[in-house]
C-alpha cells in the first residue's frame, strides 16, 4: 500500500522450502492445480478438479469425508503419502519464489514468500473485509491437522522505483529460466522462480520492511494464521504465514464482485418485499446485457440485479429514510453508502430477515454460477457491481473493515504450485 516508517515496522518476508509437486509423477502441473479453496463452486467444480488427476490439490484444500474431523484427517493422510511417495518433494534451499500469470494482454507478478504474522492494529497487514468464524475454524482444522500452508494468500502493497529493491529483483528474476512454465484451463499462463541469492533476498527485504500491505484476497486464512499463532504460542513456525505480494502500483490487480444466493427466498418474495422501498424495474436479459444495465445504474447510486426465475430486476434508488434508519452511523459515508453495506443492513437484515448463515446464503464469484444456483434452488440471485480498488484502500487505511465477500481480487495464484510445511 503505502510506505509505512522503518524496516522495524513494514513487512518481514522470509524465504522457506517450498513443497512443489515433482512433474514426472503427475500428469501435468496444470492437472494438479486448482483456484482458490472459495472459488470451487461444490460440487460441479469439485468433481471436476478431482477426475483432472488423482493428485489434484483440491484432495488436500477441500477434502471430502462425512465430518469435519474425518476431512481433516483425510487431507493430512493424503499430505503424508504424497510425501513418502514423491509426489510432493521440498526445494533443497529456502527460496522466495517469483510467480508471474498472463493472459493475453494481462500480466502480474508477485513474490511468494512466508510472511511475519501481525494484528491489524499493527498497521503493517491491513484487513478490508469481515470473517465468518465457522471459515476460521474450519480453515484452522485443516492448517492444524496438516501442518500447512496449502495456498498462498494474495496481498497487495505500492512500490516506488521499478529498478530498484523488490521490484528490480523481480523483473530480473522473470528474465531467467523458471522452475517451471504451465497453462492452466482458464487459459492463463503460470511461470515459477526460485530467489536464493544472498544479495537479492537482502534487497527484497530492505525494500518490503518499508511496506505496509492490503489483504486482497484471503481474509479468513490471515485469520486463520492469527488464530493459530495464538494457540502455539511463539516463537514457532506459525509465526509466519504463505502469502503472494504483487506490487499493485506495477501490476494493478482486478476487482470484481462476490455475488450472494439466498437459498430461501424466491425472487417473487423477494421482490415484493421491495415495494414502497427501493425502486424496481424489470431489465432485458441475457445475463451479460442485464449486467450492463447494473453497470450503468452503479454509477449514480446503489444498485443490485435480481435473478432466480429467468428473469432480470434492477433494483436501485433506496428509500433515503430507510437507510438513515438501517446503515450504523458510526463509519465513514464511503462505508455508508456501499452496496454491498446497503445489502447486508437494510436488504438481507431488516427487509428480508435473512441471517448471514451457510444455510440461508451462498457467497459465488461466478456471475452465471450464481444465477444457475438460484434457478435451480428456487432462491434468490443478488449480483453487485465490484467496489473501486481506491476505496477499498482508503478504508482499510482508516481500520474500517467492509461487510464480509465484498470484493474479489484479481488474477488470484493457482493453488498448488506452492506449498509450505511448518514441520
Amino acid at each position: 500500500m503505502t510506505t509505512s516508517g522503518t524496516a522495524d515496522h513494514g513487512l518481514r518476508l522470509i524465504p522457506f522450502h517450498g513443497l512443489r509437486y515433482v512433474p514426472e509423477r503427475v500428469g501435468s502441473l496444470a492437472a494438479v492445480t486448482s483456484p482458490p479453496y472459495d472459488v470451487v463452486v461444490r460440487p460441479d467444480g469439485l468433481n471436476h478438479l478431482e477426475s483432472a488427476d488423482p493428485h489434484n490439490i483440491v484432495r488436500l484444500i477441500l477434502p471430502q469425508a462425512d465430518t469435519p474431523d474425518a476431512r481433516n484427517l483425510q487431507a493430512a493422510h493424503t499430505l503424508r503419502d504424497w510425501l513418502s511417495e514423491g509426489i510432493l518433494s521440498a526445494d533443497p534451499e529456502p527460496a522466495l519464489y517469483v510467480y508471474e500469470q498472463r493472459k493475453g494482454g494481462l500480466l502480474q507478478r508477485g513474490i511468494i514468500g512466508a510472511l511475519a504474522l501481525s494484528a491489524a492494529d499493527a498497521g503493517i497487514v491491513l484487513p478490508h473485509e469481515d470473517v465468518m468464524p465457522h471459515v476460521v475454524t474450519d480453515r484452522a482444522g485443516l492448517m492444524r491437522a496438516t501442518s500447512a500452508n496449502l495456498e498462498p494468500l494474495l496481498l497487495t502493497y505500492l512500490g516506488d522505483d521499478p529498478a530498484a529493491g523488490a521490484a528490480s529483483v523481480v523483473e530480473r528474476t522473470a528474465r531467467s529460466a523458471p522452475l517451471f512454465a504451465t497453462t492452466t484451463e482458464d487459459g492463463f499462463r503460470h511461470r515459477l522462480w526460485a530467489v536464493t541469492d544472498p544479495a537479492d533476498l537482502a534487497a527484497i527485504t530492505a525494500d518490503l520492511g518499508r511496506r505496509q500491505a492490503l489483504i486482497a484476497d484471503g481474509h479468513h486464512r490471515w485469520a486463520t494464521y492469527l488464530h493459530l499463532q495464538e494457540e502455539h504460542g511463539s516463537p514457532t513456525a506459525w509465526d509466519f504465514g504463505l502469502v503472494l505480494l504483487v506490487d499493485t502500483a506495477r501490476y494493478p490487480l482486478q476487482v470484481r464482485a462476490i455475488h450472494r444466493m439466498l437459498r430461501r427466498l424466491p425472487l417473487a418474495e423477494a421482490l415484493a418485499s421491495l415495494e414502497g422501498h427501493f425502486r424496481v424495474r424489470a431489465v432485458d436479459g441475457p445475463l451479460p446485457l442485464a449486467m450492463e444495465a447494473l453497470d450503468d445504474a452503479a454509477e449514480r447510486g446503489n444498485a443490485f440485479l435480481l435473478a432466480g426465475d429467468g428473469t432480470f430486476h434492477l433494483v436501485t434508488d433506496p428509500d433515503p429514510a430507510l437507510i438513515e434508519r438501517t446503515v450504523r452511523h458510526d463509519r465513514p459515508e464511503a462505508w455508508r453508502r456501499l452496496d454491498a453495506t446497503v445489502l447486508h443492513a437494510t436488504l438481507l437484515d431488516t427487509l428480508w430477515d435473512i441471517p448471514d448463515t451457510p444455510d440461508q446464503i451462498t457467497y459465488i464469484h461466478d456471475t452465471e454460477a450464481t444465477v444457475e444456483m438460484a434457478e435451480r434452488n428456487g432462491g434468490t440471485a443478488v449480483l453487485l457491481h465490484p467496489v473501486r480498488e481506491a476505496i477499498v484502500r482508503e478504508l482499510a487505511r482508516q481500520g474500517v473493515t467492509m461487510p464480509r465477500k465484498s470484493t474479489s481480487f484479481g488474477p488470484k495464484p493457482a493453488t498448488g504450485l506452492v506449498l509450505r510445511s511448518l514441520d
